[in-house]
């Protein structure tokens, strides 16, 4: 007899998810009537996961047949695959660590118990024990001689049947509906988990660093009085008790400077932030920052702390410190890594030369020149025209790993100034595959110049910028007390996490990326 392939019930106008569900359903109250409510066990002890028993080192497989059928190893997962062939059921268990074929016999569990097997449902939990072997067509596989239904799958799952060649076909590949339904993305498309879970040893791996390089893990307030650190529009709410206006923080900088103020001379903080922006591949409004700050270092020393530690958490992510990212190849044990200023880069990339970016008019007379593709009617200051300048013709260039430096002081108002040029900032930012993956300074630690930045920001607020600046009268009068020189630094991990992973999408390696409300049809 030809081997089937158990599958869903195709879904047509008679037959609908919801006759998929009603047909579980009844199938589930069967079970209860015979006393084997499968949401009743609370336990499995399982013996092996599915990967060490298909594993080829595998103590079992080095076993004599007599030796290794007396066994009993006991797995449990969910059922991804049932193929039914005469008086065998093959079935695929898959549990995180992978997947193991099993194989049930009628003349081993009787009639009724293979007749039950035969009715689990794609997606259903079951245990199984039975003893390991090799099919003649070479495929590591559990015999079963005792199962048990341990959870029901009361929704069809969409899970995709892999060719010969490797290749998934069906399965789940909407892209709105992996994000909406990110447990459904995870169990239907392995290469999402993989990302995912990459996406966890970034972070893991950047505490592992700085946890041994002495910073000390902090936790500093989301709830603020005024949103500071960054240029952004902050998320608003009330405090009912307290009777206050809040802001969601868009940054972690003010709070941990103050710990540096404080004595305690190598902080960091990996948090969420939220920021009132719009929606891309490179931007959710939630996100994962992290920053840290070291008394007594310059710019240069983050530079350094930089390509120590990403080298490091590539490693430990990726295996190696090369990874792909597109059609590129990128390593980034070469180092130093490039050193570009600003201006410079616009001067090779966009043709525009330094002296012509000496005030807004003459800026903006050069980008005509060229035609910017840009409104430079929305641009208020040389500043902010200068690092649009950068984003639109030098960071598309920046694959390998390169420091941007020297930023105009108008668009770094926490950052320390170059002693030979006071329009420029001592800031740098890092780019990787052409994406901003870091962003730091030295300090600025003179309260008095603080303080005048402060209220250029709030004068450029009152021009209409509402992403600049607030004044922070607290912070100000914390630095009065003395802040010591310091070098900061601030990472987005899934902007990192996405390059790290050659993901294509910031939602590709956020688990609950912010969708906008999904409309359900009535009924």
């Amino acid at each position: 007899m030809s081997q089937e392939e158990h599958t869903e019930p195709a879904v047509d106008p008679q037959n609908t998810d919801n006759d998929i569900r009603t047909q579980r359903l009844r199938k589930l109250s069967d079970l209860r009537a015979s006393g084997r409510d499968p949401f009743a066990i609370e336990r499995v002890d399982r013996t092996h996961l599915a990967a060490e028993i298909v594993a080829s080192s595998a103590a079992h497989w080095a076993l004599p047949d007599e030796d290794r059928t007396a066994l009993r190893l006991v797995t449990a997962g969910r059922i991804t695959a049932h193929r039914l062939k005469g008086k065998v059921v093959f079935a695929d268990i898959s549990d995180e660590s992978g997947r193991v074929q099993v194989y049930v016999r009628r003349d081993d569990v009787g009639d009724e118990l293979f007749n039950e097997f035969c009715s689990y449902d794609l997606g259903d939990f079951a245990e199984v024990k039975g003893f390991p072997f090799i099919t003649r067509t070479g495929e590591p596989t559990l015999h079963v001689v005792m199962f048990r239904l341990v959870s029901k799958s009361l929704r069809p799952i969409p899970i995709g049947k892999t060719d010969d060649e490797g290749v998934v076909h069906g399965g789940l590949s909407d892209l709105e509906l992996r994000y909406r339904s990110r447990h459904l993305d995870l169990l239907a498309n392995q290469t999402s988990r993989e990302v995912l879970i990459k996406r966890c040893k970034v972070v893991s791996a950047m505490r592992r660093f700085l946890d041994d390089a002495g910073f000390l893990d902090v936790e500093t307030p989301v709830l603020q009085l005024e949103a500071g650190g960054a240029a952004a529009r902050p998320f608003l709410t009330h405090h009912n008790a307290l009777d206050c206006d809040l802001k969601l923080r868009i940054s972690l900088e003010l709070f941990l400077k103050r710990l540096i103020i404080g004595g305690i001379e190598k902080v960091y903080e990996i948090g969420r932030v939220f920021r009132n922006e719009g929606v891309s591949t490179r931007h959710n409004p939630e996100f994962s920052l992290m920053e840290l700050y070291q008394a007594y270092a310059n710019l240069e020393d983050i530079m350094e702390l930089v390509e120590n530690m990403y080298v490091y958490i590539c490693q430990q992510v990726n295996g190696s410190s090369v990874f792909q990212y597109g059609d590129q190849s990128i390593d980034l044990s070469k180092r130093p890594w490039r050193r570009l200023p600003m201006l410079e880069g616009i001067r090779q990339y966009a043709g525009i030369d330094p002296q012509d970016l000496r005030s807004l008019d003459c800026a903006i007379e050069a980008c005509r020149k060229i035609n910017v593709p840009f409104n430079l009617e929305a641009e208020a200051t040389l500043g902010g025209l200068i690092e649009k300048l950068h984003e639109q013709y030098t960071q598309p260039n920046l694959v390998e790993p390169t420091f941007i430096t020297d930023f105009p002081v108008e668009t770094s108002p926490l950052a320390k100034r170059r002693q030979d040029n006071p329009n420029l900032a001592r800031r740098f930012e890092i780019y990787i595959a052409c994406q901003e993956l870091g962003n730091a300074f030295s300090e600025l630690n003179d309260p008095l110049e603080q303080r005048s930045r402060f209220e250029d920001q709030v004068q450029q607020r009152a021009a209409g910028d509402a992403e600049a600046h607030p004044m922070d009268e607290d912070f100000v009068e914390a630095m009065e007390y003395g802040m010591p020189p310091t070098g900061g630094l601030g990472v987005g991990l899934d902007r990192l996490a996405l390059v790290l992973t050659g993901a294509e999408s910031i939602r590709d390696v956020i688990l609950f990326p912010l969708m906008r409300p999904h409309k359900k049809s009535p009924g």
